[in-house]
C-alpha cells in the first residue's frame, strides 16, 4: 500500500489484534479499538488487563489490522512493529493534556458518536511503528 492508502486504511478500519508478550515469553493476542493519527497508533486500553499488564513488564508489541474475508483478492491488511508507550494517567479520568487532545477526538468521532467519555478504568497506549508491512492482494490482478 502506498502511505495514503495505509493512512485511509487505518483510519477506515474498526478492530485491530494487539500481540504483547506473556510472562512466559508467549505472545498474548487480544482485540482492540483503535485510532490512527498519521504517526502514531493509540490503543484505548484497560488498565487491568493481560494487555496492560505485558506492555509494563515489556513493551514491545505487533498491532495487526487487516480485512477481506473470504475472497483470496479482497485480502489486504498492516502490521506495525514497535514499543507501546503509556501516555496521560492510568486509568484516564481526564486531566487535561494537549497530547491525548487528537486521539480523543478521534476516537469519539469513530467510536463515541462525537465525544470521548472517561470511564476511570481505560488508559491511553501510543504506538510509534518502528517497522510497517502493508499487503492488498487485490493489486495482484493488477501487474502484467
Amino acid at each position: 500500500m502506498t502511505e495514503g492508502e495505509r493512512d485511509a486504511f487505518l483510519r477506515s478500519q474498526p478492530l485491530c489484534r494487539v500481540a504483547t508478550v506473556g510472562p512466559s515469553g508467549r505472545p498474548h493476542t487480544s482485540a482492540l479499538w483503535f485510532v490512527w493519527d498519521g504517526t502514531a497508533l493509540w490503543l484505548n486500553s484497560l488498565t487491568r488487563s493481560q494487555r496492560w499488564t505485558d506492555l509494563e513488564r515489556d513493551p514491545r508489541i505487533s498491532v495487526l489490522v487487516d480485512d477481506g474475508g473470504a475472497d483470496f483478492l479482497r485480502l489486504r491488511g498492516i502490521e506495525l512493529q514497535g514499543s507501546a508507550e503509556v501516555v496521560g494517567e492510568a486509568p484516564r479520568k481526564g486531566a487535561p493534556l494537549d497530547e491525548l487532545t487528537v486521539p480523543e477526538r478521534l476516537f469519539g468521532e469513530k467510536y463515541m458518536g462525537g465525544d470521548f467519555r472517561y470511564d476511570g478504568r481505560h488508559g491511553w497506549l501510543r504506538v510509534r511503528p518502528e517497522k510497517i508491512a502493508s499487503w492488498d492482494f487485490g493489486k495482484l490482478s493488477q501487474r502484467t
